[in-house]
């Protein structure tokens, strides 16, 4: 069994169980989350259930592992000849969060 499911405006397929990375949320470490914008869900089955926008009536809940930031990307902009360069850093906020149930 396994959905689809929407959060900072990416689409990630889980199952129960499974570790995701996701965009920061407002929660603290070990708060119990629930993913309401469910796009599809696949049961056990075999049966499907595409969402139009979303399936009514499911949702996911998952449990706040840790909060992080990414690795380190560099933003260089430059212009030929001008004698213009910025260097900036940056490092994305996200939060861990584990599966444990899929409710259809």
């Amino acid at each position: 069994m396994y959905a689809i499911i929407e959060t900072g405006g990416k689409q990630y397929k889980v199952k129960e169980g499974d570790v995701i990375y996701i965009e920061k949320l407002d929660a603290k470490e070990g708060d119990s989350v629930t993913f309401d914008r469910v796009l599809a869900v696949s049961k056990a089955d075999g049966s499907f259930v595409a969402g139009t926008p979303v399936v009514a009536g499911a949702k996911v809940t998952g449990t706040v592992e840790k909060h992080g930031k990414g690795r380190k990307i560099i933003v260089f902009k430059y212009k030929p000849k001008k004698n213009y360069r910025r260097k900036q850093g940056h490092r994305q906020p996200y939060t861990k969060v584990t599966i444990s149930k899929i409710e259809a």
